[in-house]
């Protein structure tokens, strides 16, 4: 009987590694959120938006390769409170009539290692879009994989709060937003 050299398993090893890749490119809205906090008078504060679409291409051998869009609607954003809901449609916050979506775009993305990735991009809210860089990780277990982040957006930036709300005393600049982008492979 011959002894087995690990050079003996290298082939069945490229054969498994190259049949577990896999380019993910089916958005899964209904286990994907997006949801961000916020500062109101001191006060730890969340909400959510209820609708999005997105459309991807991922593949983890391959991550420099990779594009991602994502459009929020506005007006599906959750607070908890529907008075809320109606201020937050108005021309002084996301102005949904003019605005009725966000996006994000993406224009490079990064491996760092361990699963982790930068995502590079323009996120576009009322008609303004600033580069931001988007940390995330990504998890698989088959064809279903995951995208988990958060990210900090100064609503400052975006005229998100005009007029006597432009100021941060009451509802801080500082907003974190955090998303899970599920997806599938064909």
């Amino acid at each position: 009987m011959n002894p087995i050299t690990p050079w003996a398993l290298l082939p069945a090893l490229l054969l498994a590694t190259a049949a577990q890749a896999a380019e993910y490119q089916q958005f899964n809205p209904a286990k994907s959120q997006v949801r961000f906090d916020y500062q109101q008078m001191g006060v730890a504060m969340q909400g959510s938006f209820k609708k999005f679409s997105g459309q991807l291409r991922f593949d983890p051998a391959a991550p420099a390769a990779a594009k991602a869009s994502l459009e929020v609607e506005l007006g599906s954003v959750d607070t908890g409170s529907s008075e809320g809901d109606d201020e937050l449609a108005t021309k002084t916050w996301f102005n949904t009539s003019a605005f009725p979506k966000a996006r994000f775009e993406s224009s490079s993305v990064k491996a760092l290692g361990g699963a982790r990735y930068e995502v590079a991009g323009k996120l576009t809210i009322k008609g303004m879009s600033r580069d931001v860089v988007v940390p995330a990780t990504f998890t698989s277990q088959g064809k279903n994989g995951q995208f988990d982040g958060q990210f900090t957006i100064k609503r400052g930036d975006f005229s998100i709060g005009e007029g006597a709300w432009k100021a941060f005393d009451v509802v801080a600049n500082d907003v974190v937003v955090h998303f899970r982008i599920a997806a599938t492979a064909p």
